[in-house]
């Protein structure tokens, strides 16, 4: 584990490196709080700290107040090193922002006991981190296909509308459905069915940008949120319906039709959530009318088609 040494005397600082590389951690040593400062900039920074009370350009009650103030989930354990033994002091020190402190001259088994503590800290921060990672996705995921589920597309919209007003960006929304799922579930059974929409999943996540969203409406209907133009996004949600329909879907070596219709609609200034989602399922609506397996944009389509 790398450790973030900062001490101003070169005997101390020696001292410090031999001793945590013997108990196994890999130290980064600097002599000063803004190397210190600097070193703690990296995406690989340590994240078990020593520092020095008393340093050039930054001491360390300046390092924890600047290390404190920046916003992460994965904040560093600090052990403050010094010299003073006042209480307030000590509580200086540790309302700045550290963790622990050791007074010098330090003990190396208390050190050393004060370190482990410091590392077991910030183990349970990873496992915490991980698991509020964990169930975050499970909340905003669909279960079996792993995409975004309703609540989250729809505040993924939201947001890409709340942007595209802010700053004239270009935004369609388009909604698939997948053509006869029933019939799939019915013919082939639903385990069938549930592989159907997985492979489907598969194929729109290839099809389409790190940044478009894409979630599940509900049952077989899908949204993509794109920032494309009418040219782009037609060419997008075409190139979709052909990975869908030109590739056969094989379960357990049966092939299974699958075809896809999709409604699309762009986003205008007037136009609000509600709105889009309801221009967007009119479109829908118009493909499967149409024969389904097609591409259909509300702003083409006639009164009598709506």
């Amino acid at each position: 584990m790398k450790i973030l040494i900062a001490e101003d005397d070169v005997t101390s600082l020696y001292m410090l490196r031999a001793v945590t590389n013997k108990w196994g951690y890999d130290p980064v040593t600097v002599e000063d709080g803004g190397a210190a400062w600097k070193a703690l900039q990296d995406p690989e920074a340590p994240r078990l700290l020593i520092l020095d009370w008393k340093m050039p350009i930054m001491d360390g009650i300046e390092l924890c107040k600047a290390i404190r103030q920046q916003e992460t989930s994965d904040p560093p354990y600090i052990i403050l090193l010094t010299a003073q033994r006042e209480t307030h002091d000590l509580v200086e020190g540790l309302e700045s922002g550290a963790n622990d402190y050791v007074v010098k001259p330090f003990d190396n088994a208390e050190l050393k006991a004060r370190l482990q503590v410091g590392r077991r800290m910030l183990a349970l921060q990873e496992e915490l981190n991980a698991t509020k990672t964990q169930l975050i996705h499970q909340a905003t995921h669909d279960s079996m296909l792993g995409i975004y589920n309703r609540g989250a597309i729809i505040n993924a919209i939201e947001e890409d509308i709340e942007r595209a007003s802010r700053t004239g960006q270009v935004l369609t929304i388009g909604m698939l459905d997948l053509d006869h799922f029933k019939q799939i579930n019915d013919q082939f059974g639903h385990l069938a069915g549930d592989e159907v929409l997985c492979e489907f999943c598969r194929r729109v996540e290839n099809s389409i940008r790190p940044y478009d969203h894409f979630g599940r409406y509900g049952g077989e209907e899908f949204i993509i949120s794109s920032n494309t133009g009418a040219r782009d996004a037609i060419e997008l949600f075409e190139r979709i319906r052909s990975n869908i329909v030109d590739q056969p879907f094989i379960y357990q070596g049966q092939t299974i039709p699958v075809t896809t219709s999709t409604g699309l609609t762009y986003f205008q200034q007037e136009k609000n959530l509600t709105t889009l989602l309801a221009e967007a399922d009119a479109a829908l609506y118009s493909a499967k009318q149409s024969g389904r397996n097609c591409v259909r944009i509300y702003e083409q389509l006639t009164n009598s088609q709506i």
